[in-house]
């Protein structure tokens, strides 16, 4: 891979797009770094939730009226724009439902529909360094399980030594024919990196299922379920530009039972599935691929120049940081703790300097980091001059 190169045109793309962020560009004092908490909102998404609560505010699959057909059919679109925003090859035999984000689309997962799959002896992969929205809610599958009588064994997923990223080798010499599920992760919220999850399949064969957690690659990158063998895809709707409380469900339906979340469907967040539209229009009019550039090179040029400074220490692959670098990139996320400040200090000193970053663990699960770090994570509105900025300003710390 050659070192990433910001060009003039991509600068220009990349300030038109800026400038349709109203809380970026009202608060030019402040750098908001915090993309993989929330990204922040493009007017045309909050043009649209506006425009949906002063025309068609209504309750969906519910009533006969004009308002509430316009808001069911809201959902049902937005379940086709979610279907083909991920790349889905076959979007009439898979199925979209929407959640609050991708937390609660794990559990739901876990809770509905993982309890039928598995049967006593099978195995499941937690990785156990990964979000904790990754790790408890399998967890919580196999108490339940336990306690009507089938047991199944937890295989904890594999890393690499001071990388962070999926052994995919000791994945394939610890999985077995037992192994019938696997819980994974897209881009690290840590480390930063594409954890290659195409491996996995690799790794353990055909027959698992496998879920991805896009909580970080949804709206920051390019994702194709035609490219990806994997059975669910979850993301978060507030962290790809929509409204909080938005997300969805994606399943292929092609291994074990049909998806079908239980219990009885309440009132959706229609509010939040008309920004997640908007938000899907708007990322895919900027131009993913675009956007993906333009933060990995952010990242970058970051690393580039903390890498050059004894004071602090990058988490993740340490092959990735050079500006040069041949190596995988990060996805626009990165991590760093300073050798004598403490995280939540030095979170509070950069805050002091406009720089709005995570401080503290990043709900990151026990197998992973015993110390806390601040977070650097970047969407397409920041800056090179933020980044410089940034640098000045943690060099003066040394």
């Amino acid at each position: 891979m050659t070192a990433p190169i910001i060009r003039e045109d991509l600068e220009q793309w990349q300030q038109a797009l800026r400038a349709q962020f109203p809380i970026v560009t009202g608060h030019p004092e402040l750098a908001y770094l915090d993309s993989a908490a929330t990204a922040q909102k493009p007017q045309a998404v909050l043009d649209a939730v506006q425009t949906y609560l002063t025309t068609s505010n209504a309750n969906s699959a519910r009533g006969t009226y004009t308002w509430a057909n316009r808001t069911t059919e809201l959902v049902e679109r937005t379940r086709e724009r979610v279907a083909r925003f991920l790349g889905d090859d076959r979007p009439e035999r898979s199925a979209v439902h929407f959640t609050s984000g991708t937390t609660e689309g794990l559990r739901t997962i876990a809770r509905d529909w993982l309890p039928g799959f598995l049967r006593d002896g099978d195995e499941i992969v937690v990785p156990g360094a990964d979000h904790q929205a990754n790790i408890t809610p399998w967890l919580e599958a196999q108490g339940l399980l336990a306690r009507e009588g089938v047991h199944v064994r937890v295989l904890p997923m594999p890393y690499q030594s001071g990388s962070g990223d999926y052994d995919h080798i000791a994945l394939a010499e610890r999985a077995g024919p037992r192994t019938r599920f696997v819980a994974t992760t897209h881009v690290h919220h840590v480390y930063g990196g594409d954890m290659n999850v195409h491996r996995i399949r690799e790794a353990v064969g055909p027959e698992a299922v496998i879920c991805l957690d896009a909580a970080q690659s949804v709206g920051h990158l390019p994702v194709s379920m035609a490219e990806s063998d994997v059975d669910f895809v979850v993301f978060s709707g507030h962290k790809a530009l929509a409204l909080p409380g938005s997300g969805a469900v994606w399943a292929r339906q092609a291994r074990g039972p049909a998806f079908t979340p239980g219990g009885w469907s309440g009132t959706p967040n229609t509010v939040g599935i008309a920004s997640l539209e908007a938000a899907l229009d708007w990322l895919d009019a900027a131009g993913l691929d675009r956007i993906e550039r333009w933060t990995v090179a952010l990242a970058a040029r970051l690393t580039d120049g903390l890498r050059r400074m004894d004071a602090y220490e990058i988490l993740g692959c340490p092959l990735s940081l050079a500006a040069d670098s041949t190596v995988q990139r990060r996805q626009s996320i990165v991590t760093l703790r300073h050798r004598a400040i403490d995280s939540g200090d030095l979170g509070f000193i950069l805050f002091s300097h406009g720089f709005m970053v995570r401080s503290d663990h990043h709900c990151q699960g026990d197998a992973g980091e015993k110390t806390g770090s601040v977070r650097v994570s970047l969407h397409v509105y920041n800056t090179i001059e933020e980044i410089d900025r940034l640098l000045t300003v943690l060099a003066s710390l040394q």
